[in-house]
């Protein structure tokens, strides 16, 4: 008998977030976020435990599981549940199964193991999980102090280019016994890097994830046993700005958001081999000097280093710091502090540039070859004051300088001053850039490219999807699509990484959410952002644009805030995190009660500021669509948009458990608004909605707002203005094409979802790729708009492109009766115009794999579904003699099947199957 493994991995309750430790002896093999976060200090009290089942054999179902959680691993590997034995639960549920146990308390270790049960009769038993409570009470944050130095130094300035030198920190400590443990609990504004006797504590950058700090503070948890000795001991800090010290000082603070000075607080607590403890504290016995090398880092202009000023060996025991100031004791930011259960960013890959070229002015232009989030690590030798200037940009001019207008008024820049004495490598701290090309001025010599290493910056998370077609166009948008997104995650989703803007707008993610968790596992990013959304709730329920609320964008439309709802709903579909809806329903209804009680009118939402974003403009010089025939109308948009959210608010409500009035109250509405939808806006005589354009009648289509009998003719207005009136282009926005790939493919014409995906004239995606885009443009003329918006790294024009990709051409879908993919839909649209896709997705249940091929005679496809997982399979003939599976006959195989329309519809169980038809 073959042998069924297992493989497990913890999910936070509320936050579906797996954990890995290098501590844990358990298989990283097809675990979601392999390695990402520390399992150190969750401050939520009924965690969700998740496992996998790995198996070479097919029809692998769990019957039951056991599991075993205690506080010391000797008990554990001794069976001894002392904190919950769950005993053996006949269930065949393998994620966010809720810990049931003794009430965990703070500061406390947990070690658990699952035994499973499968329909092969036999258990399999995984090897030993971990994780540790954080800070449970507030009270006992409230006895740390928060320390820092709210003055400027000389060289400082507070003005719209702020300049603020970095905060160094540091304190002696002295254990008078052997250690058995100890970990410390951080909290470092802006950004922080923490060091114990001269080694950085993790690989983690630019921590911790920005939050509004008058909200919310999160604290990283790490275990620094390691880092310790009986003795005396240093600990350093250096605090940079990040988001906290607002970058531009004393520039519209009427829309910017500033919180005041950097600054720390943090807890270490040591166990020692009696089992006694010691905590130590940050208090005003810490150094402070804003002496060192680091003069300034500002999130838009950069990082200036002077390597004269280091101060050596000033994070060890010993360091003479009598020059150094005390720290103050400062007013904490007003947050609550929180674990942050989310990954910090991290140095995820590097870059090696292509090529240099000498300009006429004396500098050099490097060119990375792809348009890239991070920064330059630099390799220099010179003399001592020699300065490097690192100057960063998306593209060029047609001279071959730096195109700077599109990054406005940033100035990303970074100086590095040289000590001298032999090669120097140097990489900023506290800042991140998006580029392709940088202008290299001041380098002592001739730099080659051997100097440089782009560093790519972005969350800690696994990629879990792959895609691949045999069309090259789709093939490098795709490609395009995973660095835009990767560099786009900055512990919350930004629109941009390159200009004075870098915003987490809410309307980029509505629906791009949704295709993003298709090739990475974001889903602990996207329940923090939810956290952010509704921290920037208003007291009488507006939410904003912009969330955190770094910017006061409280616009009251419907379209952008309708991303908490369905930020919401993708996690639940594809995750099978139900904890975001339930926590966020309340909030979510204040909401919808606000907008109907502000700008509901006769049945019509009213109110809409960004209409249909970025529709492709008449002139390639314009950013936005002049000619009324193209734009569509704003109250059409937002109440076929509130309609859809009654929809959704429906779903959440029976998730929920909500009140049954709840539903009345949605669907009462909802019919009230369709009814005034379509008087004020259908026109019967053509068929069409408003004014016909694609998204006017796509809303009212995909909403399911169309009286049965009128969804062809609507649908043919759609598909004659797309090959018509736009020559075979699209011609939507950001609302628009949300929808559009998707619905073109429902309707039997994914040959035209096929064309518009794979066009390479403008407007489309293709026309980026072939105009040199490494990512995606914000602009769908992005090269020759108007500079002052067109990022050519922006993510939200990808509207369902990448879920079309996934799940109409590769057939990887989850089902709405079972969601987070136990039961899959795979019906990919063999016809659109592909000739192979092979492409995978890594499930909360494990590898789902599809890769078909076809030619005039024969359809072949092969498909991996994981264990304790099953699919329903769609083959495009009803002719089951010509039909195999695993080389058998269908219609002599024992395989369960039926026709449907112009289908074979198989219900398969987990495995490995190959498929073929004649």
């Amino acid at each position: 008998m073959k042998k069924t493994s297992l493989y497990i991995f913890i999910l936070i309750a509320s936050l579906c977030f797996p954990l890995a430790n290098a501590q844990n002896k358990i298989s990283v093999t097809n675990l979601q976020c392999e390695k990402l976060n520390n399992p150190e200090g969750i401050d939520v009290l009924q965690p969700r435990l998740s496992w996998k089942i790995k198996s070479s054999e097919n029809d692998v179902k769990q019957t039951a599981y056991q599991i075993i959680a205690a506080s010391t691993l000797d008990k554990l590997n001794a069976n001894s549940g002392d904190l919950w034995d769950s005993g053996k639960i006949s269930s065949d549920n393998s994620i966010n199964v809720k810990y049931a146990g003794k009430a965990l308390e703070g500061k406390k270790e947990v070690f658990w193991k699952v035994k499973v049960w499968t329909n092969k009769g036999e258990a399999a038993t995984t090897e030993t999980a971990h994780f540790s409570t954080g800070i449970l009470n507030y009270v006992d944050w409230r006895s740390t102090r928060w320390i820092g130095w709210d003055k400027v130094s000389p060289q400082d300035s507070i003005t719209m280019h702020a300049r603020l030198s970095a905060r160094y920190l540091r304190k002696e400590i002295e254990l008078k016994k052997a250690i058995r443990s100890a970990k410390v609990y951080m909290m470092g504004l802006g950004m922080y890097e923490l060091y114990f006797n001269g080694n950085k504590i993790g690989n983690q950058v630019l921590a911790p994830v920005p939050t509004d700090y008058t909200k919310n503070v999160k604290y990283n948890v790490f275990d620094v046993t390691s880092h310790l000795k009986q003795g005396k001991n240093a600990i350093g800090t250096i605090l940079g700005n990040g988001r906290f010290f607002t970058m531009r000082q004393d520039y519209k603070p009427y829309k910017i958001k500033n919180f005041g000075m950097p600054k720390m607080a943090m807890q270490l607590i040591v166990t020692y081999t009696d089992g006694s403890k010691e905590t130590f504290k940050s208090d005003e016995s810490w150094k402070l000097t804003t002496g060192g090398p680091i003069l300034t880092n500002n999130e838009y202009d950069g990082e200036e280093y002077d390597a004269r000023k280091e101060l050596t060996s000033w994070n060890t025991v010993g360091f003479d710091d009598k020059n150094w100031k005390n720290a103050t004791f400062v007013y904490d930011p007003g947050g609550f502090p929180e674990a942050q259960m989310t990954p910090n960013m991290k140095v995820m890959g590097e870059v090696k540039p292509i090529s240099i070229k000498a300009t006429p002015k004396g500098t050099y232009i490097l060119d990375m070859g792809q348009n890239m989030v991070g920064w330059l690590q630099l390799k220099v030798q010179g003399k001592r004051g020699d300065s490097v200037k690192l100057k960063f940009a998306e593209s060029l001019q047609k001279d071959g300088s730096l195109y700077i207008d599109n990054l406005r008024d940033a100035l990303t820049t970074d100086i590095y001053t040289l000590k001298g004495g032999g090669q120097e490598t140097w990489e900023p701290k506290f800042v991140y850039h998006g580029f392709r090309f940088v202008e290299i001025s001041g380098f002592p010599g001739k730099p080659t490219l051997e100097n440089f290493v782009g560093k790519v910056v972005y969350d800690e998370m696994k990629t879990i999807g792959t895609f691949e077609s045999s069309n090259a166009t789709m093939n490098q948008i795709f490609k395009n699509a995973w660095w835009g997104i990767s560099g786009n995650y900055k512990g919350m989703p930004v629109d941009c990484p390159q200009r004075n803007e870098r915003q987490p707008w809410l309307g980029d993610r509505t629906t791009g959410a949704y295709g993003e968790s298709f090739l990475f596992d974001n889903q602990t990013l996207y329940a923090k952002w939810l956290d952010d959304i509704e921290y920037a709730q208003t007291q009488d329920g507006g939410i904003p644009d912009v969330a955190p609320a770094y910017w006061n964008y409280y616009g009251d439309n419907v379209t952008w805030p309708a991303t908490y709802f369905t930020v919401a709903d993708m996690l639940y579909n594809q995750f099978g995190n139900s904890k975001a809806i339930k926590k966020h329903y309340p909030s979510m209804k204040k909401w919808m009660d606000y907008m109907a009680q502000n700008y509901l009118e006769n049945d019509l939402m009213t109110k809409d500021r960004y209409g249909d974003w970025c529709v492709p403009p008449e002139s390639l010089e314009l950013i936005h669509s002049k000619d009324s025939t193209r734009v569509t109308d704003g109250t059409l948009i937002s109440t076929a948009y509130y309609i859809r959210l009654l929809q959704l608010m429906k779903k959440f409500a029976v998730i929920s458990g909500a009140n049954t009035s709840d539903i009345q109250q949605y669907e009462a509405l909802a019919k009230k608004m369709k009814s005034a939808l379509n008087a004020k806006f259908f026109n019967k005589e053509k068929n069409f909605y408003a004014n016909n354009t694609v998204t006017a009648n796509l809303l009212p289509l995909r909403f399911g707002l169309v009286p049965e009998e009128l969804k062809e003719k609507v649908f043919a207005n759609i598909v004659h203005e797309i090959e018509v009136t736009y020559k075979g282009h699209i011609s939507t926005g950001v609302i628009g094409t949300q929808i559009l790939m998707r619905t073109l493919t429902d309707f039997g014409r994914g040959d035209l979802a096929f064309k518009l995906a794979s066009n390479k004239t403008y407007p489309s995606w293709g026309y980026m790729a072939e105009n040199g885009a490494t990512t995606i443009w914000e602009l769908w003329n992005g090269n020759t708009a108007d500079p002052k918006m067109n990022s050519q790294n922006h993510v939200m024009l990808l509207g369902d492109l990448l879920v079309w990709y996934y799940e109409n051409m590769a057939g990887i879908k989850s089902s709405d009766s079972a969601p987070a993919f136990k039961e899959i839909i795979m019906k990919p649209d063999f016809n659109a115009g592909l000739t192979f896709v092979n492409a995978s997705y890594e499930s909360v249940y494990g590898l789902i794999k599809s890769n078909w091929k076809k030619n005039k005679k024969n359809l072949e496809w092969k498909i991996t579904i994981p264990a304790n997982s099953s699919a329903v399979v769609y083959l495009p003939t009803t002719n089951a003699s010509s039909v195999t599976v695993n080389n058998q006959k269908l219609d002599k195989s024992s395989t369960s099947y039926k026709t449907e329309n112009t289908n074979i519809v198989l219900k398969l169980a987990s495995g490995s199957y190959v498929l073929n038809v004649k």
